[in-house]
């Protein structure tokens, strides 16, 4: 097997960044990393954290500069790339495709005319749901031609250019991982939403009637699985058989959607005697009822269609080719990745 020598981690700065940080800086030999991000590192680094950030060499840019990241690749050295930059949800179509279409088209070229071995790219599980249900979801199943929202829209269009652009003849292999559900230490969005839920007195709220199957994932395998894919695509004896392939991430535990969010809130402390059901129908008609008189106040709505249909939607996939071509195995369980969730939040950080 080959050695990674150097990586640049494109996005290493944001929330699984830290945990691609976390992972490559484990693995032995150490490779030098490298991280390429519109910001620099936090200053502040949770305990969940083992890396000391003055190891780490950080390249400041924009992902669509073609200059700025080929100035990051050539300083690195990179063997290998990880391009796992991508805005939050809730953003406009226009950042989207900004950042995911034209920045992830910017990087594909730059490595290519760098001579970089390998990239891997960090999808999305969402990139195969159009609001319909998906049971046991494998690699064979087809990305919609009617996507459910613009950011999977951009992700899918990026991942389909890192896959058509894997090119073993000339040295250059591609990857795509499609992890599901993401959360862990540095979450900015789930954890810390759910917990905001329970401060409003809102807990005792359930859209649907939670006998819907979902992915939860803890950012800390979904970072194992890029360092396995890296080390996959290095190796002559198995790169074959991995590059120009998407793989689903998952903990491979799927579970009822509102287990996490009530392990979170018994965690902290939140324990609803009664539960309020709104049903599926109820609750998106209370969607656009919402969204219409948000556009009348101008405020953001705090409930859509879009979002009913994703918590009560069934979305959980089989990993079996991650765990067969990969070598990959969920390290930390949902609980104890809750738990490291909560002590990142409690650090304040």
């Amino acid at each position: 097997m080959s050695d990674i020598k150097s990586v640049l981690l494109i996005g290493g700065a944001g929330f699984l960044g830290l945990h691609l940080i976390e992972q490559f800086n484990a693995i032995s030999p150490q490779p030098q990393i490298h991280v390429f991000d519109v910001r620099p590192l936090p200053e502040k680094l949770s305990k969940q954290f083992t890396f000391n950030p003055s190891d780490i060499v950080s390249h400041q840019g924009d992902l669509t500069s073609s200059d700025d990241v080929e100035k990051a690749i050539k300083e690195s050295g990179a063997d290998v790339v990880v391009h796992s930059a991508s805005p939050m949800h809730g953003n406009t179509q226009k950042v989207y495709e900004m950042v995911n279409v034209k920045g992830t088209r910017n990087v594909i070229d730059v490595c290519k005319k760098c001579k970089v071995k390998s990239l891997v790219y960090t999808s999305s599980a969402g990139v195969i749901f159009n609001g319909q249900d998906l049971h046991n979801a494998d690699e064979t199943w087809p990305i919609p031609k009617v996507p459910m929202d613009g950011y999977n829209e951009t992700k899918a269009i990026a991942e389909d250019m890192v896959l058509k652009a894997n090119d073993p003849k000339n040295g250059f292999l591609t990857i795509a991982l499609r992890p599901a559900g993401i959360f862990g230490p540095g979450d900015r969005q789930l954890v810390p939403g759910l917990r905001a839920v329970a401060k409003l007195g809102q807990s005792k709220f359930q859209l649907g009637d939670n006998n819907n199957l979902f992915d939860w994932t803890y950012a800390g395998n979904v970072a194992d699985a890029h360092v396995l894919a890296a080390k996959k695509l290095l190796d002559p004896s198995t790169s074959s058989k991995v590059s120009g392939e998407t793989f689903f991430i998952t903990n491979d535990t799927p579970a009822y959607f509102w287990a996490l969010a009530r392990t979170v809130w018994k965690a902290d402390g939140h324990i609803d005697d009664k539960v309020i059901v709104l049903k599926r129908p109820v609750a998106i008609l209370a969607g656009y009822l919402s969204e219409f008189f948000s556009k009348l106040t101008g405020k953001e709505p705090g409930l859509t269609p879009f979002r009913v249909k994703i918590v009560c939607a069934t979305r959980y996939h089989n990993v079996s080719k991650a765990k067969e071509l990969l070598d990959y195995k969920p390290k930390v369980s949902i609980e104890d990745g809750i738990a490291k969730t909560l002590a990142w939040m409690d650090e304040g950080l």
